[in-house]
């Protein structure tokens, strides 16, 4: 029996789009491959009912179906996937040659020459009782992903910042009514972000307003629960009011994955990546040898396609570094 320690050309940490693309052409490359999927095997997709902007589709694909042969065309070139959180990495003392040693929550450690970052960012939601069985029946984290299915609808977009504005500036094109609901005051956003919905007439703000109550439409139960309307309380006045909604887009931010990479890599101040500096390899972090995409590194264009292109820069990356060692 072969008990040699099996060492991998390239660790790629999360399973959504970037990470999936990123081991479809690196196992084309001939580089050994392997994917760590994570708490949430294919990513923030997983939770779309339907994708109608992923080129390729005429007629839109569901989330779970176009991960799902995502994973398939990946191991179907020789990718391993293999389930579980990444815990630690450190550089290995094996020799002569450098290798990441990657821990993972289980105990498990592999050695790889490469790391490929791909963990994105989870949108923070209301934690509020029904809000998870109605996502994607009602409730959204992305305008422009999923803005197209209200057209000509009344949604309400939760948030005050860059986003929430961004949000509710998109969906009063395609919307008949958009409110926007904010805690405070004043809105958190720039300025050329809060005109966009300051001087919006098919936007509504509600100040001082919290969301405190979710309510499905489930008087018939042979019909899938579906927002119908939603409970706001003035956190100012106390007053509680239903409002009547057909969507409603959570825009209070999100968390890049990133936690584990603290020490390791150069991160901003919300967590995300940072790339760029090396001019030849623009995808390598501030660690030589490990390279990031996706969510976790751009915080503007949350968007599988972009997501997915990424990964490929940095597999072409990753396979360029390599051979240059």
């Amino acid at each position: 029996m072969n008990n040699e320690k099996q060492i991998y050309d390239t660790l790629i940490i999360g399973s959504g789009p970037a990470g999936l693309t990123a081991s479809i052409y690196n196992a084309r490359s001939s580089l050994k491959t392997v994917v760590i999927s994570g708490n949430q095997p294919g990513g923030q997709l997983t939770i779309t009912t339907l994708v109608d902007n992923y080129p390729g589709f005429p007629n839109g694909v569901g989330g779970v179906k176009l991960m799902i042969d995502m994973q398939q065309q990946a191991k179907n070139l020789g990718v391993e996937i293999k389930q579980g959180m990444v815990k630690l990495i450190s550089l290995s003392d094996s020799q002569p040659v450098r290798l990441f040693k990657v821990e993972l929550e289980n105990g498990e450690i592999l050695e790889a020459r490469s790391v490929i970052v791909t963990t994105g960012a989870a949108v923070k939601w209301l934690d509020l009782p029904k809000e998870k069985e109605l996502i994607g029946h009602g409730i959204s984290g992305c305008a422009t992903c999923d803005g197209m299915f209200f057209r000509g609808k009344t949604v309400a977009v939760v948030g005050g910042g860059d986003t929430a504005c961004e949000e509710a500036a998109f969906l009063s094109k395609i919307c008949e009514k958009v409110y926007l609901i904010h805690r405070r005051d004043e809105l958190r956003a720039s300025i050329a972000e809060q005109k966009k919905v300051l001087n919006n007439p098919k936007v509504e703000i509600w100040w001082n307003s919290e969301v405190v109550e979710l309510n499905p439409n489930n008087q018939n139960p042979s019909i899938p629960n579906k927002l119908e309307n939603i409970k706001i309380k003035n956190n100012k006045t106390g007053e509680e009011k239903i409002l009547n909604l057909d969507g409603l887009f959570v825009a209070i931010g999100s968390s890049p994955a990133t936690k584990f990479l603290e020490g390791i890599v150069d991160l901003s101040e919300t967590g995300q990546v940072f790339v760029g500096k090396n001019k030849e390899h623009i995808t390598m972090t501030s660690m030589e040898g490990i390279f990031a995409a996706g969510d976790c590194v751009n915080i503007k264009h949350k968007q599988a396609i972009v997501a997915a292109g990424e990964g490929c820069r940095a597999a072409l990356d990753t396979e360029s570094w390599l051979s240059s060692l």
